[in-house]
């Protein structure tokens, strides 16, 4: 083929080209002007007719119609007993009409040319038919929705339990309240969705509740009464019957959260008259002397005996240097200010509460917590080991004149204390499960030392001539055997040691 005829050829084909490119396009925008922005023919907006109009026309017909309709809108919201509303006249004239226009015009120019196409085909056969919702002249609306979320909203309430054990009931609890937040972006959706089909709007709010985490009823499941443990001051001076309810009362209506360790010296502070405490007997050297704040050491162990038996973790406990009466040998817990405490622990995941109580008779301990598994009992056992047999007396010369009234001259003697005998006892915890032991635990082994008897003698020497009256003061020798057995120890503390004498 000749070079002539082969340029004609390609010259024709790309000729044939742009014609059909030409043909498809102006099969593709039909009557619609897009260079200019018209709207395709077919297409209204809020009933209009806007075929062939720009977007600012359409914009500005849409405009005056909605804003001049404006009274006759009015909008209702509601929620429970909660009702709010407004007409068209309590917004602001909102200029976005014309963006939303934009949004309008856009459909059917994007994309491939085959997408438009197909757009244009549907608008031609179908029409297109859009509403612009009059939330667009409620200007202002914002800020009404969000203030009547702020009306609506709020924020979950835990329950909450209050612990007074001076009331009837020494729980009271505080309902939970449950959450509510309106869901803006939902109502803002319902709100464009009605203004679709009607002037006369009423809209339900829509609401999300959330639960809190804490409620009555768990509470309620949390607390029970774990121990109670009491003990006998009905053979006590009227002081010491005091101290003892005064130092328990340091706890009573006491919450100890979980994982909290607890002071009994720190609660019940300094044994003082300032901070409310009277003379009794207390424990110096092996020998019963009055003292500021004498039967304390019956609050902290009336406090300890219900604290292993609610099975919290005791930190440090201590026996007496002389037994009391008033509990089973190694059950006590001593307690003296700088030199021995009673710590204890709240190891359960729950809090622990403490109710105390106390008459002219019986001063008790009540623990409240997470309740034990069902048919689980916690009892005590204390198992008496043996005695430690006492050195007998000591004969101490008054050489600082600390008697002289009493004993002068040597051979003359005065009986300060009795010895005493010792014990070895081991304290012990059971665990019950439907009335059958599944576990004994030791959780002491005590000594309570022995003590020596002390006898003072006079420091002169007897002159000539003199006599002295006879010695009605026997020497006792070391203990070589005792008939004490378990079964007779608290008897022979009781005799030797009375309760109303104890510290």
């Amino acid at each position: 083929m000749k070079k002539g005829k082969k340029f004609f050829l390609v010259t024709l084909s790309l000729g044939l080209a742009v014609l059909a490119v030409f043909a498809f396009t102006q099969y593709t925008y039909g009557l619609s002007v897009f260079d200019n922005k018209r709207f395709y023919n077919g297409t209204q907006v809020n009933g209009v007719d806007v075929s062939g109009m720009t977007v600012d026309e359409v914009s500005n017909v849409i405009s005056t119609k909605m804003i001049s309709s404006r009274s006759d809108v009015s909008l209702t919201l509601k929620y429970g007993d909660k009702t709010y509303k407004w007409t068209g006249e309590d917004f602001e004239v909102n200029n976005e009409i014309l963006s939303a226009v934009e949004d309008i015009f856009s459909y059917g120019r994007e994309g491939d040319i085959f997408e438009r196409r197909g757009t244009i085909k549907k608008i031609k056969e179908e029409g297109y038919k859009v509403t612009i919702p009059y939330t667009y002249v409620l200007g202002g609306i914002d800020e009404k929705l969000e203030s009547v979320a702020m009306d609506i909203n709020v924020e979950p309430k835990d329950a909450v339990v209050h612990f007074d054990p001076s009331s009837k009931e020494i729980f009271e609890y505080e309902e939970e309240q449950i959450g509510k937040e309106v869901d803006l972006e939902k109502l803002k959706q319902d709100i464009n969705t009605a203004f679709q089909t009607s002037l006369q709007v009423v809209v339900d709010i829509p609401v999300i509740e959330s639960e809190p985490d804490v409620t009555v009823e768990s509470l309620k499941k949390d607390i029970a009464l774990r121990s109670t443990f009491e003990t006998s001051i009905a053979t006590s001076k009227t002081d010491r019957k005091h101290n003892v309810k005064r130092a328990l009362n340091s706890f009573n209506g006491m919450v100890i959260q979980a994982g909290e360790e607890v002071s009994f010296n720190t609660i019940t502070g300094s044994r003082t008259a300032e901070n409310g405490y009277k003379k009794a007997n207390v424990i110096l050297n092996g020998v019963y002397v009055e003292g500021t704040g004498g039967g304390v050491c019956q609050a902290s162990t009336t406090l300890y005996n219900a604290l292993i038996l609610a099975d919290l973790e005791i930190l440090e406990v201590n026996p007496h240097s002389l037994p009391p009466s008033y509990v089973s040998l190694a059950f006590d817990a001593m307690v003296s200010e700088g030199y021995s405490d009673l710590i204890f622990k709240n190891n359960t995941d729950k809090p622990i509460y403490i109710r105390t109580y106390g008459d002219d008779k019986t001063v008790g301990v009540e623990i409240y917590g997470n309740p034990f598994p069902e048919g689980l009992k916690i009892e005590r056992k204390a198992e008496f080991v043996g005695v430690l047999n006492h050195p007998g007396d000591r004969i101490v010369k008054d050489t600082e004149k600390q008697y002289a009234d009493k004993v002068t001259y040597e051979g003359e003697y005065l009986r300060l204390k009795y010895p005493q005998e010792g014990y070895r006892s081991k304290a012990y915890l059971q665990y019950y499960m439907n009335g059958e032991l599944v576990e004994e635990k030791l959780i002491r082994d005590e000594k309570y030392l022995p003590q020596e008897g002390i006898i003072i003698e006079g420091t002169e020497k007897l002159a000539e001539g003199m006599t002295l009256p006879e010695n009605t003061v026997r020497f006792i020798p070391p203990q070589t055997s005792s008939n004490t057995k378990g079964d007779s120890v608290d008897k022979k503390l009781e005799k030797e040691n009375p309760s109303g004498l104890n510290p």
